[in-house]
């Protein structure tokens, strides 16, 4: 028989919701062991190592509120890339001493409860048991590449941006990338500057907003350190993690004048500023959400030299509404596709039909590649939880209890699975919130919530069937007088062939959602406790 490990807690991977699970977990006097599928700390950001990788969400925000942390380390830009945050995770482990209750490169295969708690089973041949878990597995971890026709019979390299092998060089190389999200116009920027020949393979472009990057002197953190509290207590306070408000007023309210005034305003401060100090009713009328739009089509079209790149990149119609979907930052993507080297292939007129052994053939043309790189993205919110064995209660996969939609209470807990609770999940504010502040919130819920169970003496915790009802019925009213609906992407998993496209995001913003979600915890509304 083996030696089953007990704790009190166990928790399932060691990015940003690990961490911050662990380090209040152990507030709390708890034992607690985290299982991580990569080699090091990071989650996503052990992953992701492509050309260009770098994050959205600007200084100083994409840190975890902890002075003894943030205390000793400064950023270089005001949006570090992929190392520096690698060297960020490696300063959480050291100051905080993270190390000892994590366990690497242990995958877990199994979770499954029985009256006494979870017991989970990882690929290396551990077992764990506890009496609560938390999942905290990312919500674009696992990665998504289509079924193209053809492609193992490709003779080229291939590589998904999610798994970026070290010391790729594309000097001189034919190189194709398929997708132009977030990851796709990062990649792009680096690789166009790279490649003999780069080509674009896109169904839609991308509204791409002005990063306004820029390097941080020493002075200039330690000046603003003082602050960080309280630009972080703000940032809860906020809709979107920053500690901003937008316009309180419609875009039509404005005069014209003054509207285009504003607009530049905004957009020159760079960064997310653009959709964050906007007017109150961009995704909520679509003539407003035109003006906008059009805006941007002006601001970007005027970089574009080339008329066709110009057409594709910044048609004159939109060809989804601005907002709805995830708008990358930029730095010179736009001056990078105009080069002559750069391709663009619509493949709503020319579609992908297959791979060959020498390239990709498209409408009825041949392209042919040296490397093609896969920017096709994840299976957002659910993929990392229904592949690791998750069963409830009954004994029932989750894979198959989601097949016809996700269903959650809160944003955070599941029926059918008592003690156990998700973090930077699906009907949260996840897609529209800054990483770090909507983690921190949720594991402060949980958090609070394994605290108030063993002051009282409780046993067991479970949402209800009807709670997780009401909950996804409040979240579709909440999108129903906005345009977020409208507009297909991974925030509604409408980009995965086979899976139910639904309305995954809490659209009323941070703050709101945290005083929702604190007043269920008052009675235990929406759950069975046992005692």
């Amino acid at each position: 028989m083996r030696d089953i490990a007990q704790y009190d807690v166990l928790v399932v991977g060691a990015g940003f919701s690990g961490i911050s699970a662990l380090y209040r977990l152990r507030k709390l006097g708890l034992t607690v062991k985290v299982f991580e599928s990569g080699g090091d700390f990071g989650g996503v950001w052990h992953w992701n190592r492509y050309p260009g990788a770098r994050v959205d969400s600007e200084w100083p925000y994409y840190q975890l509120n902890i002075p003894e942390a943030y205390r000793d380390w400064d950023f270089s830009e005001r949006f570090p890339d992929h190392n520096e945050i690698r060297a960020y995770f490696a300063h959480l482990d050291k100051v905080l001493g993270l190390r000892k209750d994590v366990r690497f490169n242990s995958h877990v295969t199994s979770a499954q409860w029985s009256s006494d708690g979870w017991t989970v089973e990882t690929r290396d041949g551990q077992v764990a048991k506890a009496k609560y878990m938390i999942l905290c597995t990312g919500s674009l971890h696992r990665r998504y590449v289509p079924g193209f026709p053809g492609l193992d019979t490709f003779k080229g390299v291939v590589h998904h941006t999610g798994a970026w092998p070290r010391d790729v060089s594309v000097q001189g190389k034919r190189v194709g990338i398929i997708g132009a999200g977030a990851t796709g116009v990062q990649v792009t920027q680096e690789l166009g500057k790279q490649a003999s020949e780069l080509t674009v393979f896109m169904r839609r472009p991308s509204y791409c907003l002005p990063m306004a990057q820029h390097k941080l002197s020493g002075a200039e953190q330690k000046g603003w350190k003082s602050y960080f509290d309280t630009l972080f207590r703000q940032g809860r306070k906020s809709p979107a993690g920053f500690p901003v408000l937008g316009m309180p007023m419609g875009v039509l309210d404005a005069a014209p004048t003054e509207r285009e005034e504003w607009f530049e305003n905004i957009w020159q401060r760079g960064a997310f500023n653009y959709l964050a100090l906007n007017y109150n009713d961009v995704v909520l009328s679509k003539e407003a959400n035109r003006l906008v739009y059009d805006f941007w089509a002006r601001k970007v079209g005027a970089r574009i030299k080339d008329d066709s790149k110009r057409k594709l990149m910044a048609p004159q119609e939109p060809p989804f509404f601005f907002g709805t979907k995830r708008s990358p930052l930029e730095q010179d993507y736009y001056e990078v596709i105009d080069q002559p080297n750069v391709h663009v292939v619509n493949l709503n007129d020319e579609p992908l039909r297959c791979f060959n052994a020498t390239g990709i053939v498209v409408g009825d043309k041949q392209i042919d590649l040296d490397i093609v790189v896969l920017a096709t993205g994840f299976d957002s919110f659910s993929g990392s939880l229904t592949q690791m064995g998750l069963k409830n209660r009954h004994g029932q996969d989750i894979a198959e209890i989601w097949k016809s939609g996700i269903r959650t209470y809160l944003g955070m807990t599941m029926h059918g699975f008592p003690n156990a609770f998700m973090v930077y999940s699906p009907h949260a504010p996840t897609a529209l919130s800054n990483g770090p502040t909507l983690i921190e919130l949720q594991c402060d819920w949980v958090v609070s919530a394994i605290e108030k169970l063993e002051k009282e003496g409780a046993t067991r915790i479970e949402a209800k069937s009807a709670a997780e009802d009401d909950w996804i019925a409040m979240i579709d009213t909440m999108n129903e007088r906005t345009l977020f609906p409208l507009t297909d992407s991974w925030w509604n998993k409408a980009t995965i062939p086979g899976q139910k496209a639904q309305v995954l995001t809490y659209p009323e913003g941070i703050e709101t959602y945290e005083a929702q979600v604190r007043e269920k915890l008052e009675e235990w509304q929406g759950f069975e406790v046992t005692h």
